[in-house]
Formats: C-alpha cells, structure tokens, sequence
C-alpha cells in the first residue's frame, strides 16, 4: 500500500543577526556601570581607602617612599580628578643630604584626568600650604632628587600648568657639591586666577658658596606666561663678600638655565672678593664694575662680551668657568689703557694703600719691616694648587708719572700650583722687555726664577721721568736679570735668590752735566758752566753695571763705564734681604784735569730711600790737605791736592759689550784689571751691625779707592 501522506514541514529557525554588536553594547553597558559604581564609590567614600595603594604605586614609580601623614581624598568631582593631602611627603633618594625631597601640610588639587595619560600636566586648581622642596645634585654631578628615572640622569624641573593657584609658606633648599653652593629660599605668597598671576613674583633667601655667605632676590617677571608652561623672565641680585651681582634673563622653563644667554652685572670694591667666592686667587683690585653675557654649557659658563673698569683701568673679553674635577678659568683680556696703580697688585700691593699712602706703606700692609718696599704678603699657596687657569692679556698702555710702558702681552699659566707667566713682553721708551717668571708652589717652599732682559732701550726716554732730558742723549743701555730663589713671598725669593743681574751701554752720548756731577771732575764741570755748554754731550764708548748675587745679596761684579775722558768705576752691592744699598763710584780722568775731586761718590740708605754722599770723607780730607799746603807753602800748593795727573787705564769694550764678569775684563792693552769689583762685598749684607760698625766698614768700604 502506498503512503500517501506528506512529510510535516517545520519553520526555520530565525537567524540571530547583530549577536556581536550585542555583546559589545552589553560589555560596554557593563563597563559603565562599574565606572558609575566606581564613581559612586569613589564620591561617596572620598577616595580615603586608596591611601595605601597611592602610597604604594606612587612610590614604586619614583622609586622613592611616599607618605601620607593625614586625611587622604582621590575621587572625580565630577568629572575633574580631585586629590587631597594632609602632610604628604617624597623621600629623597639615598644618597641626599636631606631625607625628603617635598613636604606639605596640605595639598589640594583638581587635576585634568587625561592630561595625566598624554604628559602634559595641567592643574585646573591648587592649593598648597606650607610647601618645602629640596632639591639636591650629586658629587659628580651626573643627576639630581627631582630625576626619578637613574637612566635618564639628570632632568630640568618642569612644573604643570596651573589655572587657579594659591600657593603660601613655600620654601626651596637647593644644593649643588661640585659648586658647592647651598641656597636657602621662600617664595612669595601666590594667588592666580585663570592662569594670570598679574605681579611678579618674589623669591628671597640666604645661602653659602664656597664657605661665602650670600643673600639673594629675585623676581618672576612673568608668573602668567610660567604658570602656562611659557617663558619665564626672570631678575635677580646677589649680594656676597661686599660684591652685588645682578642676572636677568628668559628660561625655557623655571628651573633651567642650560644654553640659555643671561646678562650679567657685578660690582663691588675689589674683583679679588667675587673670584674668590668660587675658590680663585688673583691679585687684588680697586672698586671695579663689570657686564656680560652668561651662558651655561654644561660644566661650563661662558661670559662674552665682558666690558668694564676696575681702578682707573678699563678691561674687556671674555672668561669661561669649567666646574669640572678641578676648576679651570679660561680668560682673554684686552685693556686699552692700565693705570700704573691698579697694577699694584700684581707684586703684591693694595692699590688703594699706594694711590693714598705710597708704596713703603704698601708694603708694610703685606707684613714688610719698616721702610722697605718689597712685598712680604705669602702666596695663596692652598688656592693656587686647587684651580687651574690660562690667560691671555694685552694692554696698549700704560698711565705713569716715570715709566714709559706699552703694549704689554701677557702670558699666564697656572696647572697644580704652579704658575707662570711666560712669555710676559712690553716696550719701555722705544726698547723691548721681555719676561718669564715662574713660581712652583709645588716646592716648598716655592720654587722662584725670574729671567728678565732689557731690549737696547734710548737712555734719555728711560730716564725722562727721572729729570734726565731726552735732548743730547744718545745712549743705549740692554741687560739681564736671571736669579732663583725660594720663599712664598716676593721678599722671600729675592732674598735667597742667586744669580746675575747685568746692563750693557753701547757707544753714546749722554748729557754733561748728569756725568760730571758724577765725575766730580770740579775744573771741567766749571769752566763748561762759564761757557754755557752745560749740556754739552758726554762720549760714552762702552760701560757695563753687573752684579753677582749671592744669597740674596748683589756684589759689584763689575760697574766699569768707559768715556772719551774718563773710568768710572764702583764697587759695593745691595742686598734683597734688608734692602740695604751700599755703593760707591769713582771717576778717574784719562787727561791731565785741575781741581778734579778724585773721590768717591757713595749711594746708601735703603731701597725706599737712597741716599748720595757726594762730600764723602775723602774729599774733606783732600780739601784739609789742600789747605794745610797753602798755608805752609803757598796758595797754588793747595790746589795740588786736587790735581789729577790723568792715569786711568782705558777699557777693552769687548768684555764689556758682553756682560762678563770682572775677572774677564781688560784695559785697551790687553792687561786684566785689578780696579774693579770682583763680585764680593761685605757691605749690605748684615743690617744687624751697630752703628759704629757700619761706620768702620763703610771706611774701609770707600778706602778701595
């Protein structure tokens, strides 16, 4: 049988369209809801039971301990972040000298949330009371306690943009080892609406560089364009060892100064002062004024375009301060015109002593004896080995009564204590100086060397300012110093010092009248005063003033001055130690001359205050002869007493020429010469002797003759 009956047919089911859109609308409704329920919770609990994990998260970001001492709040209100503080606190890292990085009593905030995920921090309010930072480098200088990363090193502090703030008792350490420079500040109260503060804002406080106390105010001329992460003009004035030094400029941010050109200003009575705030000895000065440009490298800052005065000297250049393992001053000076005083210091002088009181008192402020002139101030010995420091200075001229100095070029170079200052260069009266000098401090005591030579330089413009006119001179005279010494004081180097001090005069002329007082050669210098050729040049065809020191003590070795008509010869020495001059000169005539003195013509006294004894003892006693043979014989027997028969041996100038010493030296025949000193004095050498003494030796002195 066939089944007839059709098969049941039963409806498709619906296809389910949209399954995963509905998922997604359902995880995203769910999302919702936790974050409505998070916000609900949140708001209703103030965020309080966050404390810990605030505590925890925070601190295992910045590798630091953070610390909430009182009520705690983080929740949206609604949709701005609000966070709340009481004593909240950042440790420093270990290595810091203080143990927390901030501390307040209260901080109150409202946050952009999402300012928080792209970098860009900006605070809608905030309001922080009793606010302390410290902010701390390293010893190398390689990071700082506001750098939370130790891979990245040291960062510039950048604080958020800050809408609405109120910002009271904010105080800020600062402390840099390598500067060693610690500064103690507090901030003016700030109050600003919609980013505008709308006046500066001041910062005041204390602090120490270098063992050199400081106070210091600034102001923030721009606190709007800071508060939106903008430019920041900033004043600011220094005040420290009676210097005040003023810096004015536009950071890229508050607390950073990198790359960043900065004038600069100081002022004060002595330079000497500001450059040894930062641990720098150099000579000192008269009041001084100085500008120029600032900018920081690094270790380094560079100040360019530096123009100023100190004294009655002008100076300009430029100076780059390396803080690096050891401080290093790089210096290129220019001086258009230098004042003899305010170059003083450079032997150790206060100038300000020697433009008031001369510079025998100028020397006694260093610790001199009375009337001497060599500074006895020591050398900054512990400062000199702590820095290094080159220099190169020029100066075209120089302001002096006597001394006609020009275009001094100036070398210096000071590496662990020692300095030199090689080559040193100047021209005097149309002739050339050149220099080097050295002291190792390195030695002890210092080890000194002076090396100094005399160009041929024109005698009548050395000695113009002397009262010797140019007019009929002709001569030239060159020479030499070379001594070594030890001691850490100029006095102290010369008065151990040995060596040679030699100055040569080739063929001249030279006035009459300066010789012939010399020569005491009484029938010429007369008769040329009838006459009227009082000025009437003096051939000079060689001469030769050297000395052999010894200890600290110069010998004659020798003084001989060969002229068309006469020998003039010297003996005696001075001495570095007591300052003490003992010499004696002698003219013998080559010619027949009547009525010449034939004696000696002695320089005594001290450095200070030399002293000319041209009626010296024999004269009295050739004039007590001369009149002992008028009145026994007769009239014209008396002048035989002054007669001189016109003997003296004429000089090989050669020797001379040289600057050889006295053995080498030989009359024009050939013959060595037994009249003149051969570096050997025993005067000016003992200022302890008594008064009798030196009058006994100075008999003996002058009896050579």
């Amino acid at each position: 049988m066939t089944d007839t009956t059709a098969p049941v047919a039963f409806p498709a089911r619906p296809r389910q369209i949209g399954r995963p859109a509905a998922v997604a609308v359902s995880a995203l409704a769910t999302l919702i809801g936790l974050l409505v329920l998070a916000w609900a919770v949140l708001f209703v609990t103030r965020g309080r039971f966050l404390k810990h994990p605030f505590e925890r998260i925070v601190g295992g970001l910045t590798h630091r301990e953070v610390r909430v001492g009182g009520d705690f709040q983080l929740y949206f209100a609604p949709f701005r972040l609000k966070f709340y503080a009481e004593r909240l606190s950042i440790d420093n890292p270990s290595w810091a000298t203080r143990p927390e990085l901030f501390t307040a009593d209260r901080i109150d905030a409202r946050v952009a949330p999402l300012s928080l995920l792209f970098g860009k921090r900006r605070l809608y309010s905030l309001d922080l009371h009793r606010g302390a930072i410290d902010l701390e480098w390293t010893a190398d200088h390689r990071t700082n306690s506001w750098t939370f990363s130790e891979k990245k090193g040291g960062e510039p502090l950048a604080f958020p943009r800050i809408d609405v703030a109120r910002v009271r008792g904010t105080t800020l350490r600062y402390l840099d080892p390598r500067m060693r420079l610690l500064a103690n500040l507090r901030i003016d109260d700030i109050v600003s609406q919609d980013a505008r503060i709308g006046r500066a804002v001041g910062v005041r406080g204390t602090g120490r560089v270098r063992d050199t106390p400081f106070r210091v105010a600034a102001q923030l001329l721009s606190p709007d364009a800071t508060a939106n992460r903008g430019e920041n003009k900033l004043t600011l004035r220094a005040w420290a060892a009676n210097n005040v030094v003023d810096v004015s400029g536009t950071l890229p941010s508050i607390a950073d100064i990198e790359e960043v050109p900065l004038q600069t200003r100081a002022r004060g009575r002595n330079m000497a002062d500001l450059l040894g705030i930062i641990g720098v000895a150099i000579p000192n000065t008269r009041s001084y004024r100085l500008r120029a440009q600032m900018v920081k490298d690094g270790e380094a800052y560079r100040f360019t375009r530096m123009a100023g005065v100190f004294g009655a000297s002008d100076v300009a250049g430029q100076l780059t301060v390396t803080n690096g393992e050891r401080l290093h001053l790089d210096s290129t000076l220019t001086t258009r015109r230098l004042d003899i005083i305010d170059a003083a210091p450079f032997i150790g002088y206060n100038p300000d002593i020697v433009a008031t009181r001369g510079a025998v008192a100028a020397a006694a402020a260093t610790g001199a004896a009375p009337a001497r002139v060599l500074p006895d101030a020591t050398f900054p010995v512990a400062l000199m080995q702590q820095f290094d420091a080159d220099l190169k200075w020029t100066v075209r001229a120089v302001r002096s009564r006597n001394l006609p100095i020009s275009n001094i070029d100036l070398t210096l170079d000071l590496e662990r204590g020692r300095l030199a200052l090689s080559p040193l260069s100047f021209a005097m009266a149309r002739g050339n100086v050149a220099a080097d000098v050295i002291f190792d401090t390195r030695l002890r005591p210092t080890a000194a060397s002076y090396d100094i030579r005399l160009a041929p330089t024109p005698m009548g413009r050395l000695l113009a300012g002397y009262g010797v006119a140019e007019a009929g001179t002709s001569g030239t005279i060159r020479g030499r110093i070379e001594l070594k010494g030890r001691g850490d004081t100029i006095h102290d180097t010369l008065a151990s010092s040995a060596g040679r001090i030699a100055f040569v005069m080739p063929a001249g002329t030279f006035w009459t009248r300066n010789i012939q007082l010399s020569e005491l050669d009484l029938g010429t210098f007369a008769q040329k005063m009838f006459e009227g050729r009082l000025k009437e040049p003096v051939q000079i065809n060689c001469g030769l003033i050297g000395f052999t020191v010894r200890r600290g003590v110069a010998a004659a070795d020798p003084i001989l001055i060969d002229t068309r008509k006469n020998v003039m010869l010297g003996r005696g020495g001075f001495s570095f130690r007591n300052e003490t001059i003992d010499l004696a000169f002698r003219a013998d005539s080559k010619k027949f001359s009547l009525f010449a003195g034939q004696s000696p013509v002695g320089i005594g006294g001290v450095f200070s205050a030399p002293s000319f004894n041209v009626i010296s003892p024999e004269l009295i006693s050739r004039a007590g002869v001369g009149l002992g043979l008028a009145v026994v014989a007769s009239p014209l027997a008396g002048v035989l007493a002054f007669v001189d028969v016109g003997d003296a041996k004429s000089a090989a100038c050669g020797p001379v020429l040289a600057g050889a010493t006295a053995r080498a030296q030989r009359t024009s025949k050939g013959e060595p010469r037994d009249d003149v000193g051969r570096g050997t004095t025993a005067t000016a050498e003992d200022g302890r002797r008594t008064k009798g003494e030196r009058r006994e030796q100075r008999k003996k002195f002058l009896g050579i003759f």
